[in-house]
């Protein structure tokens, strides 16, 4: 696998998402090597618990835009008139590699630390159990335009006032906020990231695997139908994001100055995209 590293030590399997070049920001391959990965510890017979990280300086960055939303050619924005099924197969395969996370057996502890924002973040919130870094930040960007969280765990984690405050600004959190008000399980300073994460794995390692299992459906079964109801909802929502006016004009944008810059101005609230221009003192 070339996106995502596995490391096994007795009863903890550990998947490292690796593309730190980049943020470990989400390509095509690496969604289906996560799900490979999770599926792989979820059969070996040793392993109790899973640990899921990022190497380097974050967790995941979300979408690779240098090659999803700069690229002229990239086809994940069709041209009009689009073919709203295309796009759905394309997010729905990779939710439902995010969602292998929560579907596994083995319980996941997801260790965030830098950044888990936009696609990062729906990676993150399918894990079980998720503990930050008090620094780390944690949000959905793309909800100001050009995107609409495909897992849909925000209200399933937050409850809907909270999912909206997040959702309906598209700011982001650091990890004391985000334990605070119930998003993750819960943060602690940057430099004993590490020993919180292996001190709840090794605590649930001694737990035999059928009483892991067995809870971990339980407690799923209460949600899981409304999640997937809610998933498919918001993936095709997804895709009109980015087949509205407002997101052809942020394709274009990013196309012509760059993601970079083009998700400085989405996330500053000072652009208008529905006329495609800075807002000015007068609007």
């Amino acid at each position: 696998m070339r996106t995502v590293k596995t490391e096994k030590n007795g009863r903890i399997g550990r998947i490292i998402l690796n593309r730190p070049e980049v943020m470990n920001a989400i390509n095509d391959d690496l969604p289906r090597e996560l799900q490979a990965a999770v599926e792989m510890f979820d059969a070996d017979a040793e392993v109790h618990v899973i640990i899921l990280s990022g190497a380097g300086e974050a967790f995941c960055s979300g979408y690779d835009l240098t090659h999803y939303a700069q690229d002229p050619d990239n086809r994940i924005t069709q041209e009009m008139p689009w073919d709203p099924m295309q796009d759905f197969q394309f997010m729905w395969t990779n939710t439902q590699c995010f969602m292998s996370l929560f579907r596994a057996m083995k319980p996941v502890i997801c260790k965030v630390h830098g950044f888990a924002v936009a696609g990062g973040s729906d990676i993150a919130l399918c894990a079980d159990l998720t503990i930050m870094a008090d620094d780390a930040q944690i949000g959905y960007m793309p909800a100001r335009v050009w995107g609409c969280p495909t897992t849909a765990m925000w209200t399933f984690r937050l409850g809907p006032e909270k999912a909206k405050r997040m959702l309906l600004t598209g700011d982001k959190i650091n990890g004391t906020e985000a334990a605070e008000m119930g998003l993750v399980l819960k943060s602690v300073p940057a430099d004993l990231l590490e020993d919180a994460v292996e001190t709840l794995a090794a605590r649930m390692a001694t737990v035999p695997i059928n009483q892991l299992a067995m809870n971990k459906m339980v407690i799923n079964q209460a949600v899981e139908a409304q999640i997937q109801q809610a998933q498919r909802l918001a993936t095709v929502f997804d895709g009109i994001t980015r087949h509205s006016p407002e997101g052809l004009n942020f394709k274009a944008r990013s196309e012509v100055v760059g993601w970079k810059r083009a998700a400085r101005e989405r996330d500053s609230g000072l652009y208008d995209w529905t006329r495609n221009h800075p807002l000015n003192s007068t609007d």
